[in-house]
């Protein structure tokens, strides 16, 4: 249930590619993170196998629809632990969409609350909002120190396709040797969690390999931080 599909890009930035898997635990734009990803040069691989999203040099988690579904499935899949054991390990994650909610503590959904993975604390829930679902473009207030929009414009547009989201960061480094988590908001009636870098632990909540040159660039600043 994998395959390895890629062209050497032009903005690769050592002589070997960095080897990505993307998860695929039935809830995710593969396909499209698959392609966005090689833009990169990297070496990209689309599989559930345990052992090879362990070792990766980076492993992109996507998501799609229900955040319960998406936990029942990534459970399934061994996800949790190859995230846990990865995380534990200082090697890369990557989350997008509900990729990246699953990593809170919890999500609630039509009243119903569902144990998230944990990595962070806080509560995914329903978007205040005029219009929901936040369908479309919308800019992203990132640190000026972030790695991940390191060469965007501060008004570069990205896609969203949500209809939940994290309201609040209440994580603290208590430690002042360790770097401090960078959150970067967005705003769709009221103000959410656009994205997050966190050690190891990076995610999105909206679709970068559905951004255009902004999310292109976006993932490559990723690949050059494996």
């Amino acid at each position: 249930m994998s395959s390895a599909t890629s062209t050497t890009g032009t903005n690769t930035t050592s002589s070997r590619r960095k080897r990505v898997v993307v998860f695929d635990y039935g809830f995710g734009n593969v396909r499209s993170a698959e392609r966005a990803l090689a833009r990169t040069g990297a070496e990209v691989e689309i599989t559930h196998d345990y052992d090879r999203a362990l070792n990766a040099d980076g492993l992109l988690v996507p998501g799609v629809g229900a955040f319960a579904a998406c936990m029942k499935g990534l459970t399934k899949a061994r996800g949790d632990w190859i995230i846990d054991r990865r995380l534990s390990g200082g090697r890369p994650v990557m989350g997008i969409c509900v990729g990246m909610q699953v990593l809170f503590a919890r999500g609630i959904e039509h009243g119903v609350q569902t144990e998230g993975l944990d990595e962070w604390p806080g509560t995914v829930g329903p978007l205040k909002a005029d219009v929901v679902p936040h369908m479309g473009w919308n800019t992203v207030d990132a640190p000026a120190d972030s790695q991940l929009f390191a060469g965007l414009d501060p008004e570069s547009r990205y896609y969203f396709v949500h209809s939940y989201a994290a309201h609040e960061w209440t994580l603290e480094t208590a430690n002042p040797a360790m770097r401090a988590p960078k959150v970067a908001w967005s705003t769709h009636g009221e103000r959410f969690v656009a994205a997050v870098e966190n050690g190891a632990l990076w995610a999105t909540q909206f679709h970068p390999e559905k951004s255009g040159d902004a999310g292109a660039q976006l993932l490559t600043n990723w690949i050059e931080t494996l």
